[in-house]
C-alpha cells in the first residue's frame, strides 16, 4: 500500500515539475489517474521551493528583483507546465470561432498574439499582488506563496470531477487525467493537504479566500463548457494559473478590510 502512495507520488511530481527521479517507477493510465490526490502536495512542494528562494534573495537584493527571481525558478522548477497551458487558453479562445477551431488552435505550438498579451498581463498582475505583500509583512509573503501553490492545484484538480474532458485524447498531454473514475476520497485527500499551509501558519481567516478561488474556478468551467462542452489539459492549467493570482489578491483584498 505504502508503496503504491510512493509511485501516485512520484508520478505526480514528474509530471508537474522537472525535479528527476533517480530510479523508474512503474506508469500506467491508473496510476496517474490516482495521483491526482496528489497534486496540492506538489503544489506544497513548488510553494515551499519558491518561499525558500524568496527568502534567500530578499536577505540579499530589493524586494521587487527577489520577487522576479523567484518567479523564474518557479517557471524553471515547473517547467511553466500551467503557464503554456494559460498561454495556449488565450490563443485559442481568443482567436477561435467554433469547438472545432478553438480546440485546433490550442494544439498548435505556436503562440500568437492573444497568449503573449495573456501571459505578460497575468505575470505583471501576478508579481504586482507579490509585491504588494511582501510590503505587508515577510511571514505573510512566504505563506502565500505556498498556501497559493497548493490551493490553486488543488481547484485545478477538481475540474476533473466537475467536468467532462473534450478533444483527441490520444493527442493531449493530460490524456490520463481524462478518465472520470476517480474516487471522491483522492479530492478530500488533495483538499487536506492544500489545508497544510493555514494550518502551520495559523492564518484562519485567509481561508476566507478559498470561496473567491472557487468562483474563478466554477467561472472557468462554465466558459470552457461553453464554447468547448468541458475542459483540456491546457484548461486545467489556466485554472491554476488564475486561481493562483486571485489567491494573491484575496490576501491583499483582506489585508485591507480585516
Amino acid at each position: 500500500m505504502l508503496k503504491k502512495e510512493i509511485t501516485y507520488f512520484l508520478t505526480a511530481l514528474m509530471f508537474f515539475t522537472r525535479i528527476p527521479i533517480p530510479f523508474k517507477i512503474p506508469y500506467s493510465n491508473e496510476i496517474m489517474n490516482q495521483s491526482q490526490k496528489y497534486y496540492a502536495a506538489i503544489g506544497l512542494l513548488v510553494g515551499i521551493f519558491n518561499a525558500l528562494i524568496y527568502t534567500i534573495c530578499q536577505f540579499i537584493l530589493p524586494v521587487d528583483i527577489a520577487i522576479i527571481i523567484t518567479m523564474i525558478a518557479s517557471v524553471l522548477l515547473t517547467g511553466a507546465f500551467h503557464e503554456d497551458g494559460f498561454t495556449d487558453v488565450c490563443d485559442s479562445f481568443g482567436g477561435g470561432y467554433g469547438k472545432e477551431k478553438i480546440l485546433m488552435i490550442m494544439k498548435d505550438s505556436r503562440i500568437g498574439a492573444y497568449g503573449v498579451i495573456g501571459v505578460i498581463l497575468l505575470l505583471l498582475l501576478k508579481f504586482t499582488s507579490l509585491q504588494h505583500i511582501a510590503e505587508n509583512n515577510f511571514w505573510l509573503m512566504i505563506f502565500s506563496l505556498i498556501a497559493a501553490h497548493s490551493v490553486s492545484r488543488f481547484f485545478s484538480g477538481m475540474m476533473i470531477y466537475t467536468h467532462e474532458y473534450v478533444t483527441d485524447i490520444d493527442k493531449s498531454k493530460s490524456k490520463p487525467m481524462a478518465n472520470k473514475a476517480l474516487p471522491i476520497k483522492n479530492l478530500v485527500i488533495s483538499f487536506l493537504f492544500c489545508l497544510v499551509p493555514f494550518i502551520v501558519f495559523g492564518e484562519w481567516k485567509f481561508l476566507l479566500i478559498l470561496p473567491l478561488c472557487y468562483t474563478g474556478k466554477v467561472y472557468l468551467g462554465w466558459y470552457f463548457k461553453k464554447y468547448i462542452g468541458g475542459y483540456t489539459g491546457d484548461c486545467l492549467g489556466t485554472v491554476q494559473q488564475v486561481t493562483e493570482v486571485l489567491f494573491y489578491l484575496g490576501i491583499l483584498i483582506l489585508c485591507k478590510f480585516l
